[in-house]
C-alpha cells in the first residue's frame, strides 16, 4: 500500500504483484490455446466477460450511478467492439500460433502506440522513438521469418499483429476517456458491452461444455480478472517505470508452459525478435516518461 508519504512506493510488493499478473495470464492463455480445437475464440471471450461482470457485480450494486455514468456513448461502443474484436483475434493467435510466438506478438501494442499517439493525439513523434519503434518491428520480421522454412507468415501471426493494433487504439480512447469517466464506469461498460458485442458471434459457434471443460473455462475466466486485479495492484504499489517492463517477463512463463504442455520449443529467431520488441518497448515507454 501506499501507505504512508505522497512519493513512498513498496517495489519489492509491486513486482510480486507484477509476476502474479504475468502468470496468471500465462496459465488463461494456455487454457486459451487448450480449449480451442472445442470452443471457438468468441465463445471462450463469452465466458470470460461473463466471468468479469459477475466479480464486478459487488462493485456495480455499491456504486451504481458511478458504474453506469456514461458521457461518451459513441466512444465506448467503438472502444468496447475494438477490444472485444481484439480478444478474439489474439485468441485466435494464441491457439494457432505457439505460446512464446503469440505472445511475443501481443507486446507489439506498444510500438503500435507510437504512431497512433501521434496520428490521434497529436503527440510529437521524435527520431530516437521512431527509430525504436523500427527496431521493434524488425523484431516483428525475425519472428515472422519470410522466406524460411518454419515461416509464421499467414493469418494466425496477421491476428495477433492486428489485435494489438487494436489494444492500442482502445489504450488511446481510455487516456481519452478517463478526462471524464471513472475506474469503475470504464470496466463496468467495457465488460458489459463486450459481453454484448460477443453473444451473437459465441451463440452461432456455440456448443454445451462438459464439467471439466465449464470448469477450465471458469477458470480461464477468473484468470483473466486476477490477472488484471494484480496487475492494477502491482502498478498501485510500485514506481511505473519499474513495474512495467515487468509485464514484459511473462514471455518466460509463456515458454515454459509451451514447453511442458504442448512441447513446444521456440525457434531461435523467437528469442531474439522478442528481446527486439521488448527491448524497444521499454526504451519507448522510460522515453516517453523522462520527456513527460
Amino acid at each position: 500500500m501506499n501507505g504512508g508519504g505522497q512519493g513512498y512506493h513498496d517495489n519489492a510488493r509491486g513486482a510480486l504483484w507484477m509476476l502474479a499478473s504475468g502468470f496468471a495470464y500465462s496459465i488463461a492463455m494456455a487454457l486459451v490455446k487448450l480449449l480451442g480445437d472445442d470452443y471457438s475464440s468468441a465463445t471462450q471471450n463469452f465466458v470470460r466477460q461473463g466471468v468479469g461482470l459477475i466479480a464486478l457485480a459487488p462493485f456495480i450494486l455499491r456504486r451504481p450511478r458511478s458504474a453506469f455514468m456514461l458521457r461518451r456513448p459513441m466512444l465506448m461502443i467503438l472502444r468496447c467492439a475494438a477490444t472485444s474484436l481484439s480478444i478474439i483475434l489474439a485468441f485466435n493467435s494464441f491457439h494457432l500460433l505457439g505460446l512464446a510466438e503469440a505472445n511475443a506478438l501481443s507486446f507489439t501494442r506498444t510500438l503500435f502506440l507510437v504512431p497512433l499517439a501521434a496520428l490521434l493525439l497529436g503527440e510529437k513523434l521524435d527520431r530516437q522513438r521512431l527509430f525504436a519503434t523500427l527496431a521493434g518491428f524488425a523484431g516483428v520480421l525475425i519472428i515472422i521469418a519470410p522466406g524460411s522454412a518454419h515461416s509464421l507468415i499467414g493469418w494466425p501471426a496477421a491476428q495477433g499483429l492486428l489485435a494489438a493494433l487494436l489494444v492500442s487504439w482502445s489504450v488511446i480512447s481510455v487516456k481519452q476517456m478517463t478526462r471524464d469517466h471513472s475506474d469503475l464506469s470504464l470496466l463496468t461498460w467495457s465488460t458489459l458491452l463486450g459481453l454484448i458485442f460477443t453473444a451473437p458471434l459465441a451463440w452461432s459457434s456455440w456448443r454445451m461444455p462438459t464439467a471439466g471443460d465449464a470448469l477450465l473455462l471458469a477458470a480461464m475466466g477468473v484468470l483473466g480478472v486476477v490477472s488484471q486485479a494484480c496487475y492494477i495492484r502491482g502498478m498501485t504499489l510500485g514506481e511505473a517505470s519499474l513495474m512495467g517492463p515487468l509485464d514484459y517477463v511473462r514471455i518466460l512463463f509463456t515458454t515454459a508452459l509451451g514447453y511442458m504442455l504442448f512441447s513446444e520449443w521456440p525457434q531461435p529467431g523467437t528469442y531474439v525478435g522478442s528481446a527486439l520488441i521488448i527491448g524497444t518497448a521499454i526504451y519507448i515507454t522510460l522515453h516517453g516518461r523522462r520527456r513527460a
